[in-house]
């Protein structure tokens, strides 16, 4: 058997049980098990990419919010 032959096995077998006594049913539900595992692999990379660069963020001025009064209003409560 030659090696990359005996490295598809390994693979297989490492994603998953076989699928179906059929090889070739079984190699195609290997190859859509790999796409997916490749899937969470790349969105998995992104989350932690993200989250690497922005992880010592200095706050920017439009991050804060400042406190104004936009509406004013005047209570019945403290009138005397």
């Amino acid at each position: 058997m030659s090696k990359r032959k005996n490295a598809w096995r390994w693979w297989a077998k490492a994603i998953g049980e076989k699928a179906s006594k059929n090889d070739k049913e079984s190699d195609v539900v290997a190859i859509v098990r790999t796409v997916i595992f490749f899937t969470y692999l790349i969105t998995n990379c992104f989350i932690v990419s993200g989250v690497i660069r922005h992880w010592n963020d200095v706050p920017s001025e439009l991050s804060q919010t400042k406190e104004e009064r936009l509406c004013q209003t005047d209570s019945n409560l403290s009138k005397d």
